[in-house]
């Protein structure tokens, strides 16, 4: 599977679509793009409520990411995963570590779980700053709980074969970068327009519930230096 895009993943884009709007990140100079793991910690500790879910469909099922942050040179990276080809949905996409959230298991503890399944992040090693905005998937049929996790320095890896392609990470101010981030509007059956969120970085394509959680990020984090 190919996309017009980076990466091995389908990207199912209307054939037709408008441009969507510029990020709100995008007049910054790369001084303030030079974003550090303490500007994130203070960004998350300070957010605002969340906002209302878009509607899911009954049943729809719990499921939680990790957003893992490490600090190196001093700027801030995520870690970001490409799945296996092998997997039953969402083959090829760019991910955070995550997914279903077990019964009797909080969406926090999941998402640590998840992290250490898929690329062997230790949840000990992890220090959970907060929570970001849930999200409902576009299909409707998961609430998904982004949480960030700080890691004391540059983790060492190993990804799970049956998940895991790829493990990469991108530095904050890389994101923020002009040219990097553009939205799509797209019209859904059933849903409306939608706006859609794109990352081009480190060959690959960000979309979808991923892009959605990077650019809520983003949004908090240069929310006061504009």
């Amino acid at each position: 599977m190919t996309s017009a895009r980076g990466g091995e993943q389908r990207i199912p884009r209307p054939p037709n679509f408008d441009v969507g709007d510029t990020p709100s990140w995008a007049t910054l100079d790369n001084g303030a793009r030079a974003i550090t793991v303490d500007r994130i910690r203070d960004a998350v500790a300070g957010a605002p409520p969340g906002r209302p879910l878009a509607p899911t469909v009954p049943g729809a099922q719990a499921a939680a990411v990790l957003v893992p942050v490490f600090e190196e040179d001093g700027l801030a990276r995520l870690i970001l995963t490409r799945r296996s080809t092998n997997l039953p949905s969402h083959q090829g996409e760019i991910a955070f570590p995550g997914g279903k959230v077990h019964d009797g298991e909080t969406s926090e503890a999941g998402a640590l779980r998840e992290a250490h399944e898929e690329v062997g992040i230790a949840p000990d090693d992890v220090d959970v700053i907060g929570p970001l905005e849930e999200l409902a998937t576009v299909a409707g049929r998961f609430v998904l709980a982004p949480f960030v996790g700080v890691l004391p320095g540059r983790p060492v890896l190993v990804p799970n074969p049956a998940e895991v392609a790829r493990i990469f990470d991108v530095t904050v101010a890389q994101l923020l970068e002009p040219d990097v981030y553009h939205e799509e509007r797209w019209e859904l059956p059933g849903m409306g327009e939608r706006p859609m969120h794109f990352f081009d970085v480190a060959g690959e394509t960000v979309w979808g519930a991923t892009a959605r959680i990077l650019h809520d990020l983003l949004t908090l984090v240069t929310g006061s230096l504009r």
